[in-house]
């Protein structure tokens, strides 16, 4: 077997609840970055969260220019988006898109946690889209029920948006 690098992965994004589609990113890029030996510090995230990088007063200029100028992305993609139009029309992401890694995920990403949240607040069940630990902390902890103080407060808000 061909001796691995050594990869550290940082991820950002709600992961509210994780999903099993989240855990898959990290296998996603960790793939591919040992494909192409780049042992490097890398910002991991969905195609969904580099458009946020578009979104006014979210991230500022600078933190978007340090992030991919001196540590890069690795970009996974997400049914619904496109991560070379958002880089296109960036001139920071555009810049630096050398350092920006587009990772094609052969399974459709349709999950959110969103859809999930949304689930559980309508007693549906979520066996195998989350970790079972996971599903175990959210019955413990009574978290998106009908009965929760969470009820409602991201959901509406929150309606149509994947994350």
């Amino acid at each position: 077997m061909k001796s691995r690098i050594p990869v550290v992965l940082l991820a950002c994004g709600s992961f509210n609840p994780i999903t099993n589609m989240h855990l898959r990113l990290f296998e996603v890029a960790r793939d591919h970055l040992h494909q192409t030996a780049v042992p490097e510090l890398k910002l991991l995230c969905g195609a969904d969260v580099l458009k946020t990088f578009q979104t006014p007063n979210l991230w500022k200029d600078a933190h978007i220019q340090e992030i991919v100028e001196k540590f890069g992305v690795v970009c996974v993609s997400r049914t619904g988006h496109n991560p070379k139009e958002y880089i296109s029309g960036s001139p920071i992401l555009h810049r630096y898109q050398h350092n920006i890694h587009l990772v094609r995920e052969p399974v459709q990403n349709e999950l959110s946690s969103t859809y999930i949240r949304r689930a559980l607040s309508q007693g549906r069940s979520v066996k195998y889209l989350l970790p079972d630990a996971v599903i175990s902390y959210i019955k413990d902890h009574n978290l998106y029920t009908r009965d929760s103080s969470w009820k409602g407060s991201s959901t509406q808000r929150n309606e149509g948006k994947t994350d």
